[in-house]
């Protein structure tokens, strides 16, 4: 199956039905069908032949899915560009994947602009105009023809070529196929929920990350995508009573947000039967508040911009009833078409109960790394199986508990020190809203513990006494030997804790960096 007649069949099936909400507009099944046929024969009157890369500088707004579902009909290989990145990290992407043209929001006309003064030879549409004098892709697609453009699509053929730093803060670009696109709506479909037609989900989060992922399996049930610019916590309860919001994806901090808004107790979100929740760690008092809240309406996914959506879930019934707490601190079990395996560095599969790297072989898995031999070459191990660089431990019902990254794993006295670990001893304290342990140097140890350490507001708490708190619940030579306060943990665009950010600092002038 290809993701351009998953687009289809959702077209032909539902035409009648309301399929994107945005502020005070609608789009039905068919309108976004007319808007994405008459974007694609726009783009290739531009000049865009099947697989030519094309860049889309677009937050969420009323086109988003037209024109990401206009390049998929074009055949074409969109390049989604964060508006959260630096200038540099743009005009990277750009460089590297040669991308010809470049869609801008009006919002991010300035950006568009210092990215054509650096690459002269880009061309640019806006979307909306604003005052550009760039040609406006919905003046271009109000004369474009309505029709599906039917062109030649194979199953190999890259339709998604995204970007991720990892942790490593190093760019590099998962490139999606249609074949592997379409697998990642089956598997949404199969192991995470099950759409109704009358189903709304709210979409805040960028549309270019795993948001954008829920959009097809709902377009296929006939049911409607209702999408914010931004995620603005308020905005965002308020909408859910607007639109009677059944179900929504967000992150641990998203949730955490809500979950700290006065008055949340009292706040209606009688019409939601699902939250959707991962991309990173879950603090267990979170969800226990979210559960406390809102009841067992949760179900959480494990999964990598390589290997999307989900390698594992913990479904709803896994939030609670006996053993619920243990199992909070998991990602939960496999899905059916994901095979998981956990390694030693020799490649070898550990027992029930020790650590190893997480290896994974999916139908969704990525075709590989943009213009990255060698990355592709450490990444893929034989016969399929892709490297996830988390390390992991499986317990004996086969619940999947993420230990940490390979790359930021402390060696201290050579023991091994996993900071997922450690930040999670901190966390359990009232005073910490959040943290991140790094490794430093040390004479003798080679490596010590180092916490940075964000406290709530209001709080307070002295080094000593974290220090305590976590040797409670830590052996002696995991716990921190030194906290540092700070006033914000440093994050990705997409919200990933960047520890080598705190961490290159305290190696300045040292030969190695681990």
């Amino acid at each position: 199956m290809l993701t351009v007649d998953l687009i289809r069949r959702g077209a032909r099936q539902h035409a009648e039905r309301r399929a994107v909400l945005f502020g005070d507009q609608m789009l039905t099944f068919r309108d976004v069908d007319d808007i994405s046929n008459r974007f694609a024969h726009a783009l290739i009157n531009a000049g865009l032949d099947r697989g030519v890369k094309i860049a889309l500088l677009v937050n969420n707004g009323l086109y988003s899915i037209p024109l990401d579902f206009a390049c998929v009909k074009a055949g074409l290989n969109r390049v989604p560009l964060n508006s959260r990145l630096s200038l540099r990290e743009h005009q990277h992407m750009l460089a590297e994947t040669g991308a010809q043209l470049l869609v801008y929001g009006p919002d991010l006309a300035v950006r568009a602009g210092e990215l054509k003064q650096q690459l002269p030879q880009l061309k640019l549409l806006s979307l909306g105009g604003g005052g550009s004098d760039d040609a406006d892709l919905l003046d271009l697609a109000r004369t474009a023809d309505s029709t599906d453009p039917n062109l030649p699509i194979e199953p190999d053929d890259v339709l998604l070529t995204l970007y991720t730093s990892g942790t490593t803060g190093t760019l590099k670009a998962a490139q999606h196929t249609q074949r592997s696109y379409a697998a990642i709506c089956a598997n949404i479909l199969a192991n995470l929920l099950t759409v109704e037609r009358d189903d709304v989900m709210l979409h805040a989060a960028s549309l270019i990350h795993a948001s954008g992922t829920f959009v097809l399996p709902f377009w296929l049930h006939g049911a409607a995508s209702a999408v914010l610019a931004r995620f603005e916590p308020n905005e965002f309860l308020a909408s859910i009573a607007r639109w009677k919001v059944t179900k929504i994806n967000l992150v641990p901090t998203m949730l955490t947000m809500l979950f700290s808004l006065p008055g949340i107790e009292q706040v209606d979100v009688s019409s939601l039967n699902a939250v959707i929740y991962g991309a990173s760690p879950m603090p267990l008092p979170v969800i226990q508040r979210g559960l406390q809240l809102w009841g067992p309406i949760f179900t959480q996914y494990y999964g990598q911009t390589e290997v999307p959506l989900c390698i594992s879930v913990l479904r709803k019934e896994d939030h609670v009833g006996p053993g619920a707490e243990e199992r909070l601190l998991s990602c939960g079990q496999p899905v059916v078409e994901a095979e998981v395996r956990l390694i030693d560095q020799e490649g070898r599969n550990v027992a029930v109960g020790e650590p190893g790297e997480i290896v994974v072989r999916a139908p969704f898995e990525m075709a590989g790394y943009f213009n990255a031999p060698d990355l592709n070459a450490e990444t893929f191990l034989p016969a399929g199986w892709i490297r996830t660089r988390d390390i992991g431990r499986f317990d004996e019902q086969g619940y999947l508990y993420l230990v940490d990254r390979t790359s930021d794993m402390i060696v201290s006295g050579g023991y091994n020190v996993y900071p997922r670990e450690v930040e999670d001893a901190l966390l359990a304290h009232p005073a910490v809203q959040e943290c991140a342990v790094v490794g430093a140097p040390d004479e003798r140890w080679v490596e010590t513990v180092v916490a940075f350490v964000v406290l709530k507001p209001g709080a307070r708490a002295t080094e000593e006494e974290l220090i305590s708190s976590a040797r409670q619940r830590l052996a002696s030579y995991k716990a921190p030997r030194s906290v540092r306060f700070i006033e914000q943990v440093p994050k990705s665009a997409v919200g990933k804790v960047l520890r080598r950010a705190l961490r290159d600092p305290l190696w300045q002038g040292y030969k190695r960096s681990i």
